[in-house]
């Protein structure tokens, strides 16, 4: 059999007109409708609340060790002597964080020297004056943020939901 030829100028015309013809095609569509708007498909999540402590009673630039929000999800709140973002209680100075380094998952350390977090496996730091910011190290993560609420009347501090996913999980609450 012998073998067909095309010359590449050949190839390319027709390779042209085939994708002139292909793009130009209308398929009608009948009874469309209009598109609507998604629906929010945003997830809340049915956070408990829980008593971390009075505001008044713990220790300035000390960690109260708490778990939320559940007994296997270790937290650190600190009352740090200074309003900070994100912060609640009487001076706006009361913050808390999961204990787990978002990058693999070990516990970090609260180090009142340098007001900061550590994790001793992999040697990330987290600023907690800062929303928990990671300053260096291995994570790419901030700390997830345990949302806290006070209450004025009887000096309370409550854990109320979570910001960020701790680490190892597919949802904070199972």
């Amino acid at each position: 059999m012998e073998d067909l030829k095309i010359g590449r100028r050949f190839f390319l015309q027709s390779g042209g007109v085939a994708a002139a013809v292909a793009g130009s095609t209308v398929i009608p569509i009948h009874n469309a409708q209009a598109a609507t708007p998604a629906r929010n498909t945003g997830t809340t999540l049915p956070y408990p609340k829980k008593a971390v402590g009075a505001a008044k009673r713990m220790p300035v630039n000390e960690v109260v060790s708490f778990t939320y929000p559940d007994a296997s999800s270790p937290c650190y709140a600190i009352r740090m002597g200074n309003a900070v973002p994100g912060g609640v209680g009487p001076n706006n100075d009361i913050v808390a964080f999961s204990a787990y380094c978002t990058h693999m998952g070990c516990p970090v350390a609260y180090d009142g020297g340098t007001r900061t977090f550590k994790c001793g496996c992999h040697f990330s730091i987290f600023d907690p004056e800062n929303g928990g910011q990671m300053v260096c190290g291995q994570a790419t993560e901030d700390l997830p943020k345990i949302r806290l609420e006070y209450d004025a009347k009887t000096d309370a501090v409550s854990a109320v939901a979570v910001d960020g996913l701790i680490y190892g999980r597919q949802s904070n609450i199972l």
